[in-house]
Parts: C-alpha cells; sequence; structure tokens
C-alpha cells in the first residue's frame, strides 16, 4: 500500500453549519500529523475542474464560527458519468493526492464510494448533512443547528399564530427523513408533526384537529416534513376545505434553515470526526464515514452509511403526542 503524503479536502452537495469546524480539525489535524492538506473547491467539480490549493493552518483561522463552507460547494453531475470521475482522479494523480476527505450527506458519500472502488482511492467520509439522515452516527454536522433555528423561527411564528388564533404548517427541510420535524416540534411545543416515518391519513389530520377544537386551541403550530405531494400546502389546503371555520397559514422555511453560525453541539461534533478521520488515514482505514455513536468515534464502512435506514424513534411520536393534548 502507498503511504499517503498527501490529504485532499472537499465539501458537497447542501452546505451545513459546521462543515468549516470540520475543514479546519481535517486540515491542523492533518498538519500535526505530518501530512500535506490541499483544498479543494466547490466540491467534486472542483476535482474535475483542477481548482485546487494548498492549505496551511492559516487558512482556516478564524472559520470554526462561521456558517456555509469557505471551500464552496456543489451537486456535480459530470462526477455521476465515468468521463468525470476519471477526469478527476487524472487531476488527484496531477496534484499528488493520497487520499480524500469527502464532507457531505448521502449523495456525496455514495459519489465517494464510487469513486473509491473505482480508483483504489483512500475515501474519508463526515457526515455534513442537515437532514441527520446517515447511518451509523447518533448526528450528523449541521443537524443541531438547523434543528435550534427552526426552533427560533417557530417561536417567532407562534406570537403571530396566536395574536390571530391562526393555524400555522410549517414546513421544514429533511429529505427523506422526519429527524428535524419531529425533534423541532417536540422543543418548541407544537401541536404536532406530520413526517414520513409516520404517514398520517385523514383520519389522523381529523383526529389532530378534533382534539384542538375540544380544547377550543383556536391557535396551533403543525410541522411539516418537506416532500413534493404532501408538503405544508398540501394540508392547509385540507384543513381549509374540511374546517372552514379556521383560520390557516403557511410558512415554509426552506433556505433560511442552512445558514447561521454552528452551535457548539456542531463545532464540538465537526471537530471530533475532522480529528477522528486523519486518525483513521493513520491506521490504515479506508472508504469509512467517521461517526459518533454514544459519545465515542466509530468508523462506518460508505456502503453501510449511504444505504442503510436510519432508525427512527417512534417514542418520539408518542412524547409529542402527549405533550401536544
Amino acid at each position: 500500500m502507498t503511504r499517503i503524503k498527501t490529504i485532499g479536502i472537499l465539501t458537497s452537495g447542501g452546505d451545513a453549519p459546521g462543515m468549516n469546524a470540520a475543514i479546519r480539525a481535517v486540515t491542523r489535524a492533518g498538519i500535526c500529523n505530518g501530512f500535506n492538506i490541499k483544498g479543494i473547491y466547490r466540491g467534486f467539480d472542483g476535482l474535475i475542474n483542477d481548482d485546487i490549493k494548498s492549505f496551511t493552518t492559516e487558512n482556516v483561522s478564524g472559520i470554526i464560527m462561521q456558517g456555509g463552507t469557505i471551500l464552496k460547494t456543489a451537486r456535480s453531475n459530470d462526477f455521476t458519468t465515468e468521463e468525470g470521475r476519471r477526469k478527476a482522479y487524472e487531476n488527484i494523480v496531477k496534484e499528488g493526492i493520497d487520499a480524500l476527505v469527502v464532507i457531505g450527506g448521502n449523495g456525496s458519500l455514495t459519489g465517494a464510494r464510487v469513486f473509491a472502488q473505482e480508483y483504489d482511492l483512500c475515501c474519508i467520509g463526515l457526515p455534513g448533512t442537515i437532514d441527520n439522515d446517515l447511518y451509523g452516527t447518533d448526528s450528523t454536522i449541521g443537524y443541531d443547528t438547523t434543528m435550534n433555528t427552526i426552533v427560533d423561527c417557530v417561536d417567532r411564528i407562534r406570537d403571530t399564530a396566536q395574536s390571530h388564533e391562526r393555524i400555522f404548517f410549517v414546513e421544514v427541510m429533511g429529505r427523506d427523513a422526519g429527524f428535524l420535524a419531529q425533534n423541532s416540534a417536540i422543543a418548541a411545543g407544537a401541536e404536532a408533526a406530520i413526517i414520513p416515518e409516520d404517514s398520517t391519513d385523514v383520519d389522523q389530520l381529523a383526529r389532530f384537529m378534533e382534539r384542538g377544537i375540544r380544547k377550543s386551541k383556536k391557535s396551533c403550530i403543525v410541522i411539516v416534513s418537506e416532500s413534493p405531494k404532501c408538503g405544508a400546502l398540501y394540508y392547509a389546503d385540507r384543513v381549509k376545505k374540511e374546517f372552514p371555520d379556521y383560520d390557516v397559514r403557511v410558512s415554509i422555511l426552506g433556505h433560511l434553515q442552512r445558514g447561521g453560525r454552528p452551535t457548539a453541539h456542531d463545532r464540538i461534533l465537526a471537530s471530533r470526526t475532522g480529528v477522528g478521520a486523519i486518525d483513521a488515514i493513520l491506521q490504515g482505514q479506508r472508504n469509512v464515514m467517521i461517526g459518533v455513536r454514544n459519545n465515542e468515534i466509530v468508523y462506518v464502512p460508505l456502503l453501510e452509511a449511504v444505504r442503510s435506514d436510519k432508525p427512527f424513534d417512534k417514542k418520539l411520536i408518542t412524547v409529542l403526542d402527549e405533550l401536544s393534548i
């Protein structure tokens, strides 16, 4: 096996608060352990276009508190092709990069896994996604910050909901997972959460509405996971038709959720997994994602991280139901 001397870092897919803290951790831990570090700009597109720069500790000074990513990010259509990956590998060889650290979500780590298999390259993944949907880690980088952002927004929306006696359907991100919606609903004291893991039919929505009416609740907050078919607008329209006496509004938080300074939790998670990536390379690990389970660093095969469904604790549904009466 070739001795690894130079490590490349990139961020890919949707940005997540804490990515900069992860870039900082990989860079400084790498340099501390004798590696050369190269920053790759604009995700996998940066590999294809040779948008690569040598990094020193100064490149990552003062970024731990910043949201977004100093390396920029993109979703690369070219990298999904064999020709695109071949060009990316040619630039890796040209730049003398022996190992790649990819910070991103499901799609990004899937790309890293395919790339590693095709070219026998050491790829290490860091779980950078607000959706918290990667298997093998208790939390992903950016999830905690995003949940806190949602709670702050819902707290403000509730002021208006109560003042005007309205029902608000608040749509949040999460892709195919309801972690953000369910936990932010509990934290914000919402009356309900509509999530993929607990499909809501007409009777369930009616039961929620009747429970609100019985308590004379004229203002309610319902958190809805984004969905192309059954998002917040869909449920709001149903309530307008089935319960016309209620004043209904929709708030789609959108990309507001992605930005902002990362919380202490996300900064620590990013720092620990960033150092964990360098430790994994030193130990000869290949094609794993660095996660944290039960407060311990773990190495999760990339295939397992992206292919396995992350368990959802359905007891959280009961917690919200009992607290929202």
